[in-house]
């Protein structure tokens, strides 16, 4: 089966007639901080069909910040089990915020975590400049590793930074 999408009007009907199970595929801390009402989170490293609340006769919808994790874990799931019915939540929680949809929000305030991979990717290549111009020009190099990263995350849908910061003790 291919990856099938949802929009926020279709999924909210789905839940007003109990037709859908919603997973949210982000980190605990980002999860804790606003949600959409009845979902469970199943964290996108740690998403395998075992770790799926039961969802029988049900469509199954996965989203997260803004659909591209959501599309990962789609995409992981219909590769353990190609017949699921799965969907992903288009424009992810950022969408259903927008349409004014109910949101379960904590008073604790986290960075998204593509967010966080940004900061940390910038102010990394700030100081290798920095490094670069005041200590030795070998530093730049320093870019050209960064530079491949970003790379290979764009190509492949894989980004070792956001695993990482997804690790950091703020997440949890």
């Amino acid at each position: 089966m291919t990856l099938q999408s949802v929009d926020v009007k279709t999924l909210n009907n789905w839940l007003e007639h109990n037709e859908a199970v919603l997973v949210d595929v982000r980190e605990p801390a980002e999860f804790a901080s606003e949600s959409i009402p009845g979902a469970t989170l199943v964290p996108l490293s740690t998403i395998k069909i075992s770790t799926l609340p039961p969802h029988e006769g049900k469509k199954l919808v996965i989203y997260c910040r803004k659909g591209g994790r959501g599309g990962s874990a789609c995409q992981k799931l219909l590769a353990e089990m190609p017949d699921l019915d799965l969907y992903n939540l288009t424009g992810g929680i950022e969408a259903w915020m927008a349409a004014q949809m109910p949101v379960t929000r904590s008073s604790r305030k986290v960075l998204p975590l593509d967010r966080q991979v940004q900061l940390a990717i910038g102010t990394f290549v700030l100081i290798s400049v920095l490094l670069g111009f005041f200590v030795n020009p070998a530093y730049f190099l320093l870019n050209g590793f960064v530079g491949v990263g970003l790379i290979i995350a764009g190509l492949s849908g894989f980004c070792g930074m956001a695993r990482i910061m997804a690790l950091m003790p703020w997440n949890r």
